[in-house]
């Protein structure tokens, strides 16, 4: 995959994402605050999502300066050519329960938003990343890594976090799903 396609890939990807998103957001207020047996309410889900994208937008904000910063002194064709792309590696992230894996204590949704502040967030967030895309058109990304502690993906990109940041994002998608059908059980049991 060339890096070119990996940006156009990664920005359908975002815009895919953030409409997936907007239904969730539009869910009557029972459901959305319907507690399951285990795990989070839709609206928590929703919190606990855009609370992780403003960490990663963090090290994705810092990775594309580093970048391109990077990208003055070097041959950037040079380091294109001999790279060596997969954002497959990252695709297991959207599987809910497809690995272990604590979250950190302040991605956990406190509550002190409304939905429609989320939703305002999210559509910042995803907008902030498609931004950044346009800031490291030529493959500038592929230059500085960091650390990615989730299942132990290592060392990835600029653009494998923002990658990741959808993939996280989509995983919350069908816990959300999960939480819709506890309702609905709950709901034909009442």
């Amino acid at each position: 995959m060339t890096v070119k396609k990996a940006i156009h890939d990664i920005n359908l990807e975002l815009t895919r994402t953030l409409n997936d998103y907007y239904s969730w957001f539009d869910v009557h207020s029972d459901l959305l605050m319907f507690k399951p047996k285990v795990g989070w309410s839709i609206e928590q889900i929703l919190e606990h999502v855009t609370l992780t994208n403003y960490f990663l937008l963090i090290l994705i904000r810092k990775g594309k300066k580093k970048a391109i910063d990077l990208a003055i002194p070097i041959n950037l064709e040079h380091a294109i050519s001999n790279y060596e792309y997969n954002l497959g590696e990252l695709d297991l992230i959207d599987k809910h329960k497809s690995f272990v894996w604590i979250r950190p204590e302040h991605m956990e949704p406190v509550g002190d938003k409304s939905v429609s502040e989320i939703k305002r967030i999210m559509e910042e967030q995803m907008n902030e990343c498609k931004e950044i895309l346009k800031e490291i058109p030529n493959g500038e990304g592929i230059l500085y890594k960091t650390t990615m502690s989730v299942n132990n993906l290592g060392k990835i990109d600029v653009y494998q976090y923002i990658y990741f940041l959808c993939q996280h994002a989509k995983r919350h998608i069908a816990q959300m799903e999960s939480v819709r059908d506890e309702y609905s059980r709950f709901k034909i049991a009442e």
